[in-house]
């Protein structure tokens, strides 16, 4: 299995409730900042959810 970087693009202010907490339980709080998890079709399912507020890069 990959890496996958992913990064906030946009600010959780102003968004639903269930985008802040999936943003958050992928670990990402702040703007600009980036995680590295482990690609499974749980975290793309989150990924897919947010897709309008982050980047996704495969390392």
């Amino acid at each position: 299995m990959a890496d996958l970087k992913i990064t906030l693009t946009r600010s959780l202010i102003g968004q639903k409730p269930s985008i802040r907490k999936t943003a958050i339980a992928l670990g990402l709080k702040r703007p600009n900042k980036f995680v590295i998890r482990k690609d499974s079709p749980y975290i793309r399912g989150m990924i897919k959810k947010i897709s309008f507020m982050v980047k996704v890069e495969e390392l």
